[in-house]
């Protein structure tokens, strides 16, 4: 019998790459026009090469940036971008359509719970941001844990927080090998959201989720047939 219900948060609960995407196009925007020199499309794209060196969630990324393509930080431009990029962070920070009204009606069934590989503070605060924070029970972050959550003890930790067994569970996530693989190991069924997917169907194929689900309202539906 399904007692809970488990979410990853950035790709499942929010448009995170949208926003990321959307954010540091305002940021360049604003740093060329503050003396940047570099068109924006090459900007773009060493930007996010060093995202994917250095991790999506780098605090530090605009200095690194500026050291790559300048040799050095100007704090004018870095300034300019910061605040640019913050402010579309906001503008564009929002949840999934239907996100809202399904968590309220699985949390009056359910116990619910976030599980993310992102910072404790930059989980929190999009919580906080798209007013969500309510809906669970328990918040498990990278930094509850310092493990991700392939590697199980995240999973684990929610599970003990929750005080249900692994078969109780569902686990929602749009990440084949984190979302899926990780929880099905434990005993979980598993839901891939694809609604903003980001991988191959093979690789979706590979991880065998019991259930796909192409918007999050269909989640409703989903629990009626794990039961």
């Amino acid at each position: 019998m399904l007692k809970a219900i488990l979410f990853d948060l950035d790709q499942t609960l929010i448009d995170f790459m949208l926003m990321k995407k959307k954010s540091c196009e305002a940021a360049i925007n604003v740093m060329i026009k503050a003396g940047l020199k570099l068109n924006k499309s090459k900007a773009m794209k060493i930007l996010f090469e060093l995202y994917d060196e250095f991790g999506i969630e780098d605090h530090k990324i605009f200095q690194k940036f500026l050291v790559r393509v300048n040799g050095n930080v100007d704090w004018k431009i870095l300034s300019y971008g910061v605040v640019a990029y913050r402010k579309a962070r906001q503008d564009y920070l929002k949840p999934f359509p239907g996100t809202k009204k399904t968590l309220a009606k699985l949390k009056k069934k359910y116990k619910l719970a976030l599980v993310s590989d992102a910072p404790k503070i930059k989980v929190w605060l999009r919580l906080a941001s798209i007013d969500i924070v309510e809906y669970f029970d328990v918040v498990i972050t990278f930094d509850d844990t310092y493990s991700l959550k392939h590697q199980f003890f995240p999973y684990e930790m929610a599970l003990k927080a929750l005080k249900v067994k692994p078969e109780e569970c569902l686990m929602v996530g749009d990440n084949p090998e984190r979302d899926i693989t990780g929880a099905k190991k434990l005993g979980m069924k598993t839901c891939l959201a694809t609604y903003s997917y980001l991988w191959s169907k093979d690789t979706a194929k590979k991880a065998k989720p019991d259930f796909t689900i192409k918007k999050i309202e269909e989640l409703l539906k989903v629990v009626e047939n794990a039961n």
